[in-house]
């Protein structure tokens, strides 16, 4: 059966700012792709896989697996030396890198046995090999692995794919527009991977009820009748092809002045973007869109374009904040650069200046609830009576720090990431097993056929291998896990702005699941009982919102919000089966409703369930009743304190004890 047709660009509805991004990169290549974010049902990958039917067609040297360029092979391509033949023009190809694809997938396989017994380098190629000089197209970018994020990020460097293993080492070319689509709900990209990509646009369904109608009166026309709807855009679609192809051979020809070139350096020094790549890619793509509308030389409309395209998602900026820049912003950015687009800037013209943000508001007083406010308990007291305390708003969180890891115990096999030991595809061999295991282990396999040599009748060089010598790798590194965060709201917390305090330490510890690809969750308890603030997910920007607008005050339901932890947790096991949680419990001990014994119980139950369990002792002051260790042990959890938590400040324990 024919595939169906591929939806035409063309055909797509609105996200102008989309089509222009990916029809920018298809022009000018070294822009460096793009990367499309927005909510489910938005056309994303629609458009994407619509784009490789307007690429030129590819010429390559005849019956090369690696595709390349007749006109400058690459000298190290594995299938060198080329045969004789005629160069094989095709069409650019889309390819595409799933979620779950392996390592081998990726880079390519190698055949060890071949390469052991025949002494060949017999090397499959993979999807990078597929993609080069075409489009690699991943969806949900933000879910994928991190061993495959470390293989993108360095072909995209040096366009190149490089096979390092078993003792086998090759590389080809693989240069490649990237162009990858993901939900900001379920989390964001890693900086690396995230600052490769040359544009990025975000999308949403539009609110227009005629934009709307035309939607669904084109999809349905096409799920009707596929091939008849293609054939109905096909013109529109050739010349958007043919406007791409004029534009590629204009683009040698159009000129950057330098007036513009000081733009685009005074625009991008206004935002404050890390290093230049950003620079070099809002030139790229201003040529890029000089040549689409054929002019022959960049004016401020293009950097303005190219600014609004290739800025959001650079800028200087907390991980836990979304790629935005508005159009007040860059019309701002874009005036004030006028001035230096002529000229040195003035001395004491810098950028910035105006309305820039103090980012954190750290410089402000103490303004939680302190030790000398009317009404606020001493520290490790609560409010007598009935319990009914004023709530009151959380004060500013501390300066985040550099937590220390937190982790759980044990190897588990869940999804690969930073935080816990784990059994992965990749990582360090730690031993060799017939039976299980990712990849070949060199030297097991070698030692388990050495023995049999002589009765296999080998007397000379090489070796005879057969299948039961096979050894694969087992392979320990690092998985992601689930960390939910029982936050203690209570009065008590609130004293002496305690819980500016342990705010803080949970922001550092939302930026460290951050950087690990950890899934986070957050319950709060106060008053008489407990409520999931933020259910287990990937948007960690959402936990750090949800964590600012807290609310403190009232009793401490302290065993109530452990049975809620363990519910949230029970639920979400379900769910995810292979995905181990850790709870990271912040109170200060203390059960003002229900009782301490409850809360004991309610830590046994965990124990019970072998929910792994970080106590942070938020107890201050001199006096110290060490309730949350006494907790801790109930549930056979760790416990640290409040101070413990930073990584500087446990490093700096130990290097006093190696001192002495």
């Amino acid at each position: 059966m024919r595939p169906a047709a591929r939806y035409p660009f063309a055909a797509v509805v609105g996200h102008d700012d989309l089509r222009l991004a990916l029809l920018l990169t298809a022009v000018h290549p070294g822009i460096g792709g793009v990367l499309v974010r927005g909510e489910k049902g938005t056309a994303k990958s629609t458009a994407v896989r619509a784009l490789a039917a307007l690429l030129p067609p590819v010429t390559a040297v005849a019956g090369c697996r690696f595709g390349c360029d007749p006109a400058a092979p690459d000298p190290g391509c594995p299938d060198v030396p080329h045969r004789e033949g005629e160069p094989e023009t095709r069409p650019a190809r889309l390819v595409e890198l799933p979620v779950g694809a392996t390592e081998d997938r990726v880079a390519g396989s190698l055949d060890l046995q071949r390469a052991l017994t025949e002494g060949v380098s017999a090397y499959e190629p993979g999807l990078l090999a597929a993609a080069h000089r075409g489009v690699l197209y991943v969806d949900e970018v933000n879910l994928l692995a991190d061993h495959l994020v470390d293989l993108l990020l360095d072909a995209a460097a040096m366009g190149r794919a490089h096979v390092e293993r078993d003792g086998v080492s090759l590389s080809h070319a693989a240069t490649f527009l990237l162009v990858g689509t993901m939900n900001p709900e379920e989390g964001e990209l890693r900086p690396q991977l995230l600052d490769r990509f040359g544009l990025t646009v975000d999308v949403a369904a539009s609110r227009d009820v005629d934009t709307r109608t035309e939607v669904v009166r084109r999809r349905l026309a096409y799920e009707t009748d596929p091939a008849g709807f293609a054939e109905g855009w096909e013109t529109e679609d050739a010349v958007l092809a043919q406007h791409i192809a004029d534009a590629r051979i204009a683009l040698p020809a159009v000129t950057l002045p330098e007036a513009e070139l000081r733009r685009i350096a005074a625009v991008c020094a206004a935002f404050e973007v890390d290093g230049m790549r950003a620079d070099l890619v809002v030139a790229r793509t201003a040529l890029a869109h000089a040549a689409w509308r054929r002019a022959t030389a960049v004016e401020e409309a293009d950097v303005a374009v190219a600014a609004r395209l290739a800025l959001p998602h650079r800028r200087r900026r907390d991980p836990f904040d979304a790629p935005e820049l508005s159009s007040e912003q860059l019309e701002d950015a874009l005036r004030e650069a006028g001035g230096d687009a002529d000229g040195p800037p003035p001395p004491d013209d810098g950028p910035g200046g105006d309305d820039s943000p103090d980012d954190g508001g750290g410089d402000d007083p103490d303004d939680g609830p302190g030790g000398g406010a009317a009404g606020a308990a001493e520290d490790g007291g609560e409010p007598r009576g009935n319990g009914a305390a004023p709530e009151k708003s959380q004060p500013a969180p501390s300066e985040p720090f550099r937590a220390r890891l937190l982790q759980l115990p044990g190897v588990g096999t869940g999804a690969p990431g930073r935080r816990s030991r784990a059994r992965t595809g990749t990582g360090r061999a730690v031993r060799a097993s017939p039976t299980e295991g990712h990849g070949l282990h060199l030297v097991g396999t070698l030692s388990a056929a050495a023995p049999h040599q002589h009765a296999r009748g080998r007397r000379g060089p090489g070796l005879a291998l057969r299948p039961a010598d096979v050894r694969h790798a087992v392979r320990e590194g690092r998985e992601s896990n689930l960390v939910l965060f029982a936050v203690d709201a209570s009065g008590s917390m609130a004293a002496r702005a305690r819980m500016s305090a342990v705010s803080g330490a949970v922001l550092s510890l939302l930026r460290d699941a951050y950087q690990r690809r950890d899934k986070v969750g957050l319950v709060s308890f106060r008053g008489s009982g407990a409520e999931v603030v933020l259910p287990p997910t990937w948007a960690v920007d959402a936990a750090a919102a949800r964590l600012r607008g807290l609310h403190t005050g009232g009793r401490t339901p302290l065993a109530e919000g452990l049975l809620r932890s363990a519910r949230v947790l029970a639920a979400e096991r379900l769910r995810d089966s292979s995905r181990r949680a850790l709870l990271v419990l912040l109170t200060d001990g203390r059960a003002t409703c229900g009782g301490f014994d409850a809360a004991l119980a309610a830590a046994g139950s965990l124990r019970r369930d072998r929910v792994a369990t970080v106590v942070v002792d938020c107890e201050s002051g001199p006096v110290r009743l060490g309730l949350a260790g006494r907790l801790a042990t109930a549930a056979d959890a760790a416990c640290v304190r409040l101070e413990e938590l930073s990584a500087a400040a446990v490093a700096g324990v130990v290097r006093a004890a190696r001192a002495a």
